[in-house]
């Protein structure tokens, strides 16, 4: 059975980072696009970045475009998103998720997700 687990997240002031990361188990993510999405309370669940399989393409929300990486590693078969300059709007639960279609950057396009790791900023 494949699984996708989010660390990282927590409570941290405005202006602070966060390194959010996403470990795979049970399938290779190497041949994957694998991206991050977020959903805050009341809200529709939204895309934050997204990198190809071989790390060469990368994409991101206007949101965050500037703040927050998105990076992989498939030796680890993890990726990660760093997320600098925070900001309170930032406050949301954060996902991974994964596809082997393909790079898409829609919700319902991604196959497998992580169970969600919840990020706080405060002002």
């Amino acid at each position: 059975q494949v699984h996708l687990v989010e660390s990282g997240g927590g409570l941290v002031q405005a202006v602070g980072s966060l390194r959010l990361s996403c470990a795979a188990s049970g399938r290779t993510l190497s041949n994957a696009g694998i991206a991050w999405f977020r959903q805050a309370p009341g809200k529709k669940r939204e895309f934050i970045a997204a990198i190809s399989w071989n790390g060469f393409s990368t994409y991101y929300a206007d949101s965050v475009k500037g703040r927050f990486t998105i990076a992989r590693d498939n030796a680890k078969n993890t990726m990660y998103l760093q997320m600098n300059s925070l900001k309170p709007e930032d406050t949301a639960v954060y996902y991974c998720a994964a596809t082997w279609t393909g790079t898409p950057l829609g919700v319902s396009e991604y196959d497998l997700w992580g169970q969600g790791t919840q990020v706080t900023v405060s002002s």
